[in-house]
């Protein structure tokens, strides 16, 4: 039981630190289209 416990333990930290990676390229992707719209509106 406690093999189980540590495996997902693991396994939601691996996922949460690439999930935090994936915003934040997602972040940068939103930005940088926000800036293209200003862009073009000027």
């Amino acid at each position: 039981m406690k093999k189980i416990c540590l495996l997902l333990a693991l396994g939601f930290t691996v996922f949460t630190l690439s999930a935090c990676e994936t915003m934040k390229g997602l972040g940068k992707d939103v930005e940088d289209a926000g800036e293209w719209v200003q862009e073009k509106a000027n």
